[in-house]
């Protein structure tokens, strides 16, 4: 077999090492924008700037292992949601599937937590209920402005008296004020909020899950965005496979599926 020549082989390593620089170069690390509404132990605000949570914990290990770098901003729920079906946020931080969110936005293939759906009513005088749905509709019924509930409650909610609070610390006063009857949302976020505000003796959580559901990191639906979400899923897995999710989640005290 003809071997090459001394020159033809010099030319051919002072190509290859003239290309090795351009692929050497580093990646540009890009700053994501991550979104979100205070949940409890999921995504919360400090008072000294920092940014804590499950969420914000898996996105900074998985940001750093792709290359990027990741900011967060607390905003009501609603705002959030729109702010990422518009394109002005790179991720949304916990919210449960529904048909109508999936319009607008492309889902994790896992989910980071999982949370129970229950009814809060007050102590004396409250609402007591046994998954019969048709006791609702004499009562007044609370529930957070932007939040998905199931497939169960989006088929009863016609016809029932609903009004609409944009935080939990709303909602809850609005039940102690005798404003409402009911006040549906999750265990997770709401009861470190009423032992916050001291209303232990005066609110009471009914023992019958409504639903379960499981949160997610959601993305934009776009092109650009597909890349960042696959890359994210991949480390998210790794996350999983090692045992640090499971970690992580009990560093929090946060239920996963």
């Amino acid at each position: 077999m003809k071997r090459p020549g001394q020159h033809g082989l010099r030319q051919r390593l002072l190509a290859l090492a003239l290309l090795l620089p351009a692929f050497a170069l580093p990646v540009q690390a890009r700053e994501l924008l991550a979104v979100g509404a205070q949940f409890e132990r999921v995504f919360e605000y400090k008072n000294n700037s920092d940014y804590t949570g499950l969420g914000a914990e898996l996105l900074r290990l998985m940001a750093a292992r792709t290359g990027n770098t990741v900011r967060f901003r607390v905003v009501p729920w609603a705002r959030a949601q729109a702010m990422l079906a518009q394109g002005q946020a790179d991720i949304l931080i916990g919210p449960y599937k529904s048909p109508e969110r999936m319009v607008h936005m492309v889902f994790s293939a896992q989910p980071f937590y999982q949370d129970q759906i229950i009814f809060y009513t007050r102590q004396k005088g409250g609402f007591a209920w046994d998954g019969d749905y048709a006791a609702l509709k004499t009562r007044r019924v609370v529930l957070l402005n932007g939040w998905a509930y199931g497939a169960d409650w989006e088929r009863i909610r016609p016809g029932l008296q609903v009004s609409v609070a944009n935080s939990v610390e709303n909602g809850l006063n609005m039940l102690v004020h005798n404003h409402v009857d009911v006040f549906i949302s999750n265990r997770r976020n709401t009861d470190p909020v009423i032992v916050r505000l001291g209303l232990q003796g005066q609110i009471k959580a009914l023992p019958k899950v409504i639903d379960v559901q499981n949160g997610y990191f959601a993305f934009p639906r776009s092109t650009e965005s597909d890349k960042l979400r696959l890359q994210f899923d991949q480390e998210f897995n790794s996350l999983i496979n090692s045992g640090e999710l499971k970690r992580l989640a009990r560093r929090f005290d946060v239920t996963v599926p």
